[in-house]
């Protein structure tokens, strides 16, 4: 089973050698096996990689994630469809009934918000309990926006003078560098799974191809936020960029650890499990099924 994740920053040669990942660099030669690497981060301009390579890398499910100029994560690259139910779990999710979603969409706000309330807790913020209580009212489909309403109280607190869609701000940059490595992850599981990310619950965007897996991720979220604010530490103004270090630290967030049922597991395993359990809640439509990973307050 996949468990690593690879972050590139300098120049180097990616290629293929018996059945190996082959990493060449000025220091030297590293070889890891194709079966241990679950994601690719390549975060610099100078990186080739080999077409034997991209192929082994589709073949064994590795997603690939590319960053622009700006260290920014800006594409992925994922395999065809190779599940052996795809077209039975295609079906599923084409015939999924409208109140099924909604029940889904449901289970999966309560635990982002519940997840956001145990990011305050952890970050020594105000609010735990009052995001609690408010998880408490989502109903299916969550036709009051409660997830918004929950969204601009966890914000305030958690930073000051935040503004979430300033593209400009450090803190924003470490967020989104964070998400998109856990929401590559995420449709890396879905494919594994062989849903089809283009077919959301609740997003429905007809120029998004990862709508499942911006529904997915929504619990996976606060794991980020953590560890975003772990990573500004005093840098508490929101200027400057992303540094070798912070990039480093967001580009491993899949490693992070998180509770499903009585299980302690990575994120990367934790979008494994929640993709087989929408599966399941598909079948045999029951939403309670749908295992998401919990943010632990010790943890």
């Amino acid at each position: 089973m996949a468990w690593r994740g690879l972050h590139l920053t300098q120049p180097a040669r990616l290629s293929l050698a018996d059945r190996q990942l082959c990493v060449r660099q000025d220091a030297g030669e590293v070889r890891l096996a194709l079966e241990d690497v679950a994601w690719i981060v390549v975060d610099t301009p100078q990186a080739t990689l080999s077409s034997a390579l991209m192929s082994a890398c589709m073949e064994a499910g590795i997603v690939l994630i590319f960053t622009d100029e700006r260290h920014t994560p800006s594409g992925v690259a994922l395999p065809f469809h190779r599940h052996h139910r795809q077209g039975a779990v295609a079906r599923l999710q084409v015939d999924v009934k409208e109140g099924l979603k909604k029940r889904l969409w449901q289970v999966i706000v309560r635990r982002k918000i519940r997840n956001q309330a145990v990011s305050l807790s952890i970050c020594g913020c105000d609010g735990a309990e009052t995001l609690e209580q408010i998880a408490r009212h989502v109903e299916p489909g969550d036709p009051d926006n409660v997830e918004a309403r929950a969204a601009r109280f966890y914000w305030a607190r958690l930073f000051a003078d935040f503004v979430r869609d300033d593209e400009s701000d450090l803190r924003n940059k470490l967020l989104n560098y964070g998400y998109a490595v856990v929401r590559a992850g995420v449709a890396r599981a879905l494919v594994a799974s062989g849903l089809l990310p283009a077919f959301g619950l609740k997003h429905d965007g007809a120029a998004n191809a990862f709508n499942l897996a911006d529904d997915l991720v929504e619990p996976f979220r606060p794991f980020v936020d953590v560890l975003a604010r772990k990573t500004l530490g005093d840098r508490v103004d929101g200027n400057g960029e992303l540094t070798l270090e912070d990039r480093r630290a967001m580009a491993g967030a899949l490693l992070l650890n998180g509770k499903v049922g009585d299980a302690r597991v990575s994120l990367l395993v934790g979008a494994e499990n929640a993709a087989v359990s929408l599966c399941r809640a598909l079948e045999t439509e029951k939403p309670a099924g749908l295992e998401l990973p919990e943010l632990e307050r010790d943890p």
